[in-house]
């Protein structure tokens, strides 16, 4: 079952985030992606981890308006008898990274790895 639902999850993905770029929301603009997917074992609900780098909270507002034309289409596109509830979360693992990355960055532009602290 786990195989299964690996695929469904990476099918829903794959379709959300096409689907996304349709949306005529002016709340869903800008760099918005579907991250990942966990759909629960009866396919019951789905949690949608999505990253946008800008008003964040507004594109999951937008996406949760959209939530029943997204399902209806996912029902056209895949095979399921029955879609999931979709449930879109905010995803700040890439701006995490991002602030990562530049903190490494900064540390390494210092002499011998110091910061400018001590």
């Amino acid at each position: 079952m786990s195989e299964r639902l690996a695929q469904i999850d990476m099918e829903i993905r794959r379709e959300l985030s096409r689907l996304i770029t349709m949306l005529k929301d002016p709340r869903v603009s800008g760099v918005v992606s579907v991250s990942r997917v966990e759909t629960a074992r009866d396919l019951s609900a789905c949690k949608v981890y999505v990253s946008a780098l800008e008003r964040s909270q507004e594109v999951i507002k937008g996406l949760k308006s959209a939530s029943g034309f997204l399902r209806r289409e996912l029902g056209g596109a895949l095979r399921l008898r029955h879609v999931p509830e979709l449930v879109f979360v905010n995803d700040e693992s890439i701006k995490q990274g991002a602030h990562i990355l530049a903190l490494l960055e900064k540390t390494k532009d210092t002499p011998d790895g110091e910061n400018e602290n001590g």
